[in-house]
C-alpha cells in the first residue's frame, strides 16, 4: 500500500546512502489509489499534499484500530478500540477553526466548527505583502447578504449575518497554501506577488480563540515553490534540517545546501511552520 511505500521512501532518504532518492515506487503505488495522479501531467501540489495526508491518515488509523482491538481485555469484554479516528497525521497536522455566525436581526450567535490540515490564504496584493497580511485577510469578518444569507434558528427565516473565523485548535505543524491561482475578469491567472514570511516567531495568537491553549508561535521548516504559469510549471522545495538547522534545496535530482537568505522566494506556494 502507499503508506508502506512512503515509509520506504522516508527510510531511504534518512539512511543517507544516496545523493538523491527518486519517489518512483511511491508514485506508482499512490497512483493506483488516486488515478488522477498516475498520469505524467501537471498537478497542483496542494491537492496532492491533501491526498497524501488523507491516505496516510486512513492507513495509520486502521493500524491503530487493529492494535487497540488486539489489546481487548478477554476478562471484562471491554474494547479499547479507538473510535475517535485519530492518527499520527491528525496529531501533527490537524487543526480546528470555528466560524462565529451572528444574525444581524436578533443578534443570536452560533458556532460552526471545521477541521483543517491546510489553510488556504488569499493574497491581498498584486505586488508585495506579508504573510500576516494574508492571515488578516483570511480572518477578517465578513457579511453574508442576499444569496448568502443564513437561516436563523431563532428568527425562523433567512437573515443577513456576520461571520468571523478563529482557530480553536492550533496544530503542531501548520501548513499555509498561498492562493496564487486566482480568477480575474473571468480568466484564471497566477499571482506573482512577493509574500514576505518570517523564519521564526510567527505569532498566531491574534487569530486564536481564548479557549485554545496551544503554543501559538511557529518557526518555518519547509517551503514548496512553484515556478511557471497556469499551463506549465516546476515544483521545488526548501527544507530545514532538524539537527543541523541548515537549509537545503530539493530540485529533482539536485539537492544542495543553501543560505538562509535564499529561502525567502517569490515562488513560495506552500509554507510549513
Amino acid at each position: 500500500e502507499s503508506a508502506t511505500a512512503f515509509g520506504c521512501l522516508v527510510s531511504d532518504m534518512w539512511l543517507g546512502e544516496f545523493d538523491y532518492v527518486s519517489p518512483e515506487a511511491f508514485h506508482s503505488v499512490f497512483g493506483k489509489r488516486y488515478p488522477a495522479f498516475s498520469k505524467r501531467t501537471q498537478h497542483d501540489a496542494q491537492e496532492f499534499l491533501i491526498c497524501v495526508l488523507d491516505d496516510l491518515h486512513e492507513a495509520f488509523k486502521e493500524v491503530r484500530a487493529q492494535l487497540c482491538q488486539e489489546r481487548q481485555s478477554p476478562a471484562s469484554g471491554a474494547s479499547t478500540r479507538s473510535s475517535t479516528g485519530t492518527s499520527i497525521i491528525t496529531q501533527l497536522f490537524e487543526g480546528q477553526l470555528s466560524y462565529g455566525i451572528r444574525c444581524l436581526r436578533c443578534r443570536a450567535l452560533s458556532d460552526k466548527p471545521e477541521s483543517f490540515t491546510v489553510l488556504s490564504l488569499p493574497i491581498p496584493s498584486t505586488r508585495v505583502c506579508s504573510l500576516q497580511d494574508c492571515l488578516e485577510c483570511f480572518f477578517q469578518p465578513d457579511t453574508l447578504t442576499q444569496n448568502n444569507q443564513i437561516h436563523c434558528y431563532w428568527c425562523g427565516g433567512n437573515q443577513d449575518a456576520t461571520v468571523k473565523a478563529s482557530i480553536t485548535k492550533a496544530p503542531q505543524i501548520i501548513i499555509f497554501h498561498l492562493k496564487r491561482f486566482a480568477w480575474q475578469d473571468k480568466h484564471r491567472r497566477k499571482l506573482s506577488t512577493t509574500v514576505c514570511y518570517p523564519f521564526s516567531d510567527l505569532d498566531l495568537s491574534p487569530y486564536i480563540s481564548t479557549s485554545c491553549r496551544n503554543n501559538t508561535e511557529y518557526s518555518l521548516c519547509a517551503v514548496v515553490n512553484h515556478a511557471g504559469d497556469l499551463d506549465y510549471g516546476h515544483y521545488t522545495a526548501f527544507c530545514k534540517h532538524s539537527v543541523t538547522k541548515n537549509w537545503y534545496s530539493f530540485d529533482d535530482a539536485q539537492v544542495t545546501e543553501i543560505p538562509d537568505s535564499a529561502v525567502q522566494a517569490d515562488t513560495a506556494y506552500l509554507l510549513f511552520y
